[in-house]
């Protein structure tokens, strides 16, 4: 089994908080993994050794300069109840069905749709701890921070 009921999720609140409100229709396709499974993908797509983004050591791909290209405010758009900022959006030329992994650390990944994160992505947001947002098979990343700003980038296979 590779995904937890959403209501056992220890972070379930932030897609249930009443100030952001998601479809009951689109809550199915908001995944928390399992650890086992999260953990796997972390080891795989982010670090083999480190368990949180304040862990990165200088094997870590996200830790590399070159990885990112563009560092942008989202913080503001938050605040106003806009969308994600365009600037953000164009980095990610995905078709709405494409499957994200929202990376919160090696224990807590939540698998969701593009389209599901561009509409809910506030909600994603609560925890802005440098959660880091992969594409299957997709190289564009991006790494949230609790500045309020992300930096967005290409990360090597």
């Amino acid at each position: 089994m590779n995904y937890i009921p959403l209501s056992d999720y220890k972070r379930k609140w932030i897609f249930t908080h009443q100030s952001l409100p998601i479809a009951e229709s689109d809550l199915a396709d908001i995944k928390p993994m399992t650890e086992a499974r999260a953990g796997q993908l972390w080891q795989e797509f982010v670090s083999k050794d480190s368990p949180t983004p304040d862990h990165f050591g200088k094997q870590d791909w996200p830790t590399h300069q070159s990885v990112w290209k563009n560092r942008l405010v989202w913080q503001s758009a938050w605040d106003n109840d806009e969308d994600l900022p365009d600037e953000f959006l164009a980095h990610f030329p995905w078709e709405d069905n494409i499957v994200i992994y929202f990376c919160y650390d090696k224990h807590n990944v939540v698998e969701s749709r593009w389209g599901i994160f561009k509409k809910y992505w506030k909600n994603f947001l609560f925890y802005d701890d440098k959660p880091i947002l992969l594409g299957r098979r997709r190289k564009e990343v991006a790494m949230f921070e609790q500045s309020g700003e992300v930096v967005i980038g290409t990360r090597q296979s």
